[in-house]
């Protein structure tokens, strides 16, 4: 169907180096996660998402479950010197891109993607985490290019995923969402979500209202979707 072949990559593993900002070396690895890592997945959700956000919002060992065993080559993490950093998951859904209007927990299942489709055009981010300790690494572009690779060993038309507009709040009382998308994309104002996103090769779609709760978006997210380049336009 449209550019979906339905063919399942093998389970990624890749080794390569990254440097600290002293210059040192790191020995990297990205992986498919598995079972054995799930109690190191949630200390990274912590670590990411301290008090005051509601712990009962990390992942779950139920949640992982269904990573991995309905989507396993969408459950992504990252280890550097052997240590767990960092993770990234995604799910395949069908998405009308004329109808784009969705939240977080509509479209992922809450985080459960009981909703998976195996024939889906659309690889969906559900997260992206790493741990403040390891965050000079450029881990979360490494991430998304393995995601990326994910997207074209499958055939899918796309990424996409919500992308938080986390500095929103500082200008909230003077300009809309929309306009502070603009202000992103002409360099005038830089976010700490949307501009890592855009350094990624992600490019937006549409604002998205209501997206998740978050204070600092005042709720409000960026649609933003990376084609694959495999496959062609319709």
């Amino acid at each position: 169907m449209g550019g979906t072949t339905g063919r399942t990559p093998g389970r990624l593993h890749k080794a390569f180096y990254t440097f600290a900002p002293d210059g040192s070396p790191r020995k990297t690895v990205i992986r498919t996660y598995g079972e054995a890592d799930f109690d190191e997945l949630i200390r990274i959700q912590s670590e990411c998402f301290p008090p005051p956000f509601p712990e009962e919002l990390w992942w779950n060992k139920e949640q992982l479950s269904n990573h991995i065993r309905l989507f396993p080559e969408g459950a992504l993490c990252v280890e550097v010197e052997g240590r767990l950093a960092g993770s990234m998951t995604g799910l395949r859904v069908r998405f009308d891109p004329s109808r784009p209007e969705h939240t977080w927990a509509e479209i992922t299942d809450e985080g459960y993607i009981r909703n998976h489709d195996p024939e889906g055009e659309t690889l969906y981010i559900v997260d992206i985490s790493v741990s403040p300790e390891y965050r000079k690494l450029g881990l979360g572009k490494w991430l998304m290019q393995s995601m990326y690779e994910v997207t074209v060993q499958l055939g899918a038309k796309r990424l996409l995923g919500g992308g938080r507009m986390s500095g929103y709040h500082l200008v909230a009382d003077r300009m809309t969402p929309e306009a502070y998308l603009t202000e992103v994309l002409a360099g005038r104002e830089k976010d700490p979500v949307l501009t890592f996103l855009l350094r990624c090769g992600r490019t937006p779609v549409a604002v998205a209202h209501g997206y998740l709760e978050d204070e600092e978006s005042r709720n409000n997210a960026v649609l933003m979707e990376w084609r694959n380049p495999f496959v062609p336009e319709e």
